[in-house]
């Protein structure tokens, strides 16, 4: 395996400048769905790398699980660094574990207070809960009470936000600080969340995270890309972006954000005013992929590259360690 088996622990690398330039050169769409699909890649890529380092780098150690052919000389000496490496990514992979299994708790228990919180509320696209805390924000597909464990969270992101369960949840005090035409572009920014699905790229991004901090300003472009998607397709719904515009600035000032990063709410704290001036500029041009010879379009080639890079080594590493076994003695 070599050095292709760390290449994808660094490779994340590779996606840094196409985080910040989406941001300010993409359609929010476009930019949400690559900056998307790009960490979850490579944190997929990070997450089998660390495993395969920690299979290499244990098989000597006494009392090791796998066949003795695993700790044959020949699988040690293909994997160099095996032995530091290895015991290093037993604790990685170990917090990375634990990590995603905090962060399945938290969001299970923030959706099971807002089923509670929903329960007498009567049914209707738009929850409205008396409360003087302002806040506004999508709730997806609402999970069957019979879904239990780590399986039934992870079918419940299969629901259809636009099915029986999504809900769009507001306060009482939100209403009371927006206008008529304002509390219609707030039920429309938290309409395209729910239609764009917007909480599994959240999800996704923040899970990429937790596998390999590198991709922490991912996670940050995608939370503020997935808002202005919301925004453009409020604004495109409405008619009125500056309307869309003073809804969102005026929530900012009083609202207390989401319960979790992982739901997506109309003024969720972050860079409300760069979403604003962006109201208040013309609507972004819907290219799908930027042009090749700008500074968007070369960081968005480059971070490609470093995916699949990270791919192939990955598949490298893992095709090596298996082949290497396989030749083992019995």
């Amino acid at each position: 395996m070599g050095v292709f088996v760390l290449l994808p622990l660094l490779l994340p690398l590779t996606a840094l400048p196409i985080a910040r330039l989406a941001e300010r050169h993409l359609h929010p769409r476009v930019a949400t769905r690559l900056l998307s699909a790009l960490a979850a890649v490579l944190a997929a890529c990070s997450t089998v790398c660390l495993g395969l380092l920690v299979v290499v780098g244990t098989v000597q150690l006494p009392g090791h699980p796998l066949p003795d052919a695993w700790a044959d000389r020949e699988a040690r000496t293909t994997a160099p660094y095996e032995e530091a490496a290895g015991k290093g990514a037993v604790i990685a992979l170990l917090a990375v574990a634990v990590s995603w299994s905090t962060a399945v708790r938290r969001h299970r228990g923030v959706r099971r207070r807002a089923e509670f919180a929903l329960a007498g509320v009567p049914g209707g696209e738009v929850a409205v809960l008396p409360d003087e805390a302002a806040y506004a924000y999508a709730l997806p597909g609402v999970r069957s009470r019979a879904s239990r464990g780590l399986l039934g969270w992870v079918l419940s992101l299969r629901t259809s936000p636009a099915g029986p369960g999504g809900r769009i949840v507001v306060s009482t005090a939100m209403l009371a600080c927006l206008d008529a035409g304002e509390r219609a572009a707030l039920v429309a920014h938290e309409r395209a969340h729910l239609a764009g699905r917007h909480h599994r790229y959240l999800l996704a991004v923040r899970f990429a995270a937790r596998a390999n901090p590198l991709l922490m300003p991912l996670r940050s472009a995608v939370a503020y890309t997935a808002e202005r998607w919301a925004d453009e397709e409020a604004a495109r719904v409405t008619g009125e972006r500056r309307v869309v515009a003073r809804a969102i600035g005026k929530a900012a000032l009083v609202s207390r954000g989401t319960p979790t990063p992982t739901l997506a709410g109309f003024a969720a704290p972050g860079p409300v005013p760069r979403r604003v001036a962006a109201l208040l500029a013309p609507a972004p041009s819907p290219v799908s992929w930027p042009p090749v010879f700008t500074a968007v379009g070369l960081a968005a080639w480059a971070a490609a590259a470093g995916t699949l890079a990270s791919a192939l080594s990955s598949a490298n590493a893992t095709l090596t360690l298996f082949l290497v076994l396989e030749a083992g003695p019995l």
